[in-house]
């Protein structure tokens, strides 16, 4: 991969008291029998921030996604989302705090017996809105991802990159403070995987909503981390040399269920830590 262009590192990044996190984790833990996933982990991810979670296959990183609306309960340690802590919460009140919150599953997870305007949809019918406004939205949504023609179509007549958009799409029409990805481009050719990414900056850059983001593409957050959205031209285009975006986007690398690199882009390149050299390289 070649060396990417990389925001100064004498930029000041914003400052932010402990009431600005949208996620906080403080030295989390959790295993499954004998198999420890996460150790004692913590790391926080500002109100706008995106940040991108990296590791090997088994490494927690969507054990991660699971303990931040509060499917998986940890061992030991505490959670806040949204300053509620998750760790105390009971299901009534998860299922209230995960109204604020947009999940992109892997694989899409759409309904294949629902058309596309029904997959996303889904919740605004559950929260019983009018059939006016859940069709405004619907079509809104789907414009966002470029995607209105597919309004009557099922998962099934959609390639792969259509169906992570669809799912994008139910994601965000509920306008959610936090967004959750889980393996966004995984399965994608390049080109779909660019398409995606530039959707991802573009609600990034547009809405400035909180992301969780796991991937096992090196190469996405790097483009998000060198990247704008431009709206005039409705695509993204490349930030000038030493210059940052100014949405927030930061690098969280998991090895041996620790916590070892929580930085930006610039920091992650200048690392001499020989694991992380030879993860990027």
């Amino acid at each position: 991969m070649p060396a990417p262009t990389l925001p100064s590192a004498n930029t000041a990044a914003a400052v932010v008291s402990p009431s600005d996190y949208a996620i906080e984790f403080e030295n989390v833990s959790i295993a499954f029998d004998d198999n420890v996933v996460l150790d004692s982990i913590s790391f926080r991810l500002a109100h706008g921030e995106t940040k991108a979670v990296f590791g090997v296959a088994g490494s927690g990183k969507s054990t991660l996604l699971k303990l931040a609306i509060g499917l998986l309960r940890p061992d030991s340690g505490r959670i806040f989302v949204l300053g509620e802590e998750v760790t105390r919460m009971s299901e009534q009140e998860l299922f209230e705090l995960r109204r604020r919150v947009g999940i992109v599953f892997q694989e899409s997870a759409l309904f294949d017996s629902l058309k596309v305007y029904e997959n996303v949809a889904f919740r605004l019918m559950e929260e019983k809105l009018s059939p006016e406004e859940i069709e405004r939205r619907v079509r809104e949504v789907l414009r966002f991802v470029e995607l209105e023609r597919t309004y009557d179509m099922r998962p099934s007549e959609l390639s792969g990159g259509m169906r992570r958009r669809v799912a994008i799409a139910r994601a965000i029409i509920t306008e959610p403070e936090v967004l959750l990805y889980d393996s966004p481009t995984g399965g994608l050719d390049p080109v779909t995987s660019n398409t995606i990414v530039e959707l991802i900056m573009k609600q990034r850059d547009v809405a400035k909503t909180s992301a969780l983001m796991v991937t096992h593409r090196l190469q996405d957050a790097f483009t998000m981390a060198t990247h704008e959205f431009d709206q005039a031209t409705n695509q993204m285009v490349a930030l000038p040399k030493g210059q940052r975006g100014e949405v927030a986007m930061s690098f969280l690398i998991l090895k041996d269920a620790k916590v070892i690199f929580d930085g930006d882009a610039h920091e992650l390149a200048a690392s001499r830590d020989e694991y992380i050299r030879e993860y990027i390289s």
